[in-house]
C-alpha cells in the first residue's frame, strides 16, 4: 500500500482501526500526527482532506470527532490574574 503524504506514518489510518479507541487515545493520535505535519503545511486543509478521506467511517468516531474538533477556532487566551488584574479589578 501507498503512503499517504498527509499521514505518512498511517496514525489516522490506524486510530480508525483500533477496535475500542477512546477519546484520549484519539487526541493523542491527533497530536502526534499534527506535530508531523510537513512544513508549510495548512493544518486546518489537512485536517479537511483527512476527514474527506475517512469519509466512510462512522460520524461518531472518536477520531472523527476529534478531526472536527481540530477545525474549530479556539478562543483567545484571556489574562488570568497576576498583579495587573488585581490592581485594575479592585
Amino acid at each position: 500500500m501507498a503512503r499517504d503524504p498527509l499521514d505518512p506514518k498511517g496514525l489516522i489510518r490506524e486510530a480508525f482501526v483500533i477496535d475500542g479507541i477512546g477519546a484520549p487515545e484519539c487526541r493523542s493520535i491527533f497530536l502526534d500526527w499534527a506535530l508531523s505535519l510537513p512544513a508549510g503545511a495548512e493544518p486546518k486543509a489537512s485536517i479537511r482532506a483527512m476527514l474527506a478521506q475517512y469519509g466512510d467511517q462512522p460520524a461518531d468516531h472518536p477520531m472523527t470527532l476529534t478531526l472536527r474538533e481540530g477545525l474549530a477556532d479556539i478562543a483567545p487566551a484571556t489574562r488570568r490574574g497576576g498583579r495587573a488584574g488585581r490592581l485594575r479589578g479592585g
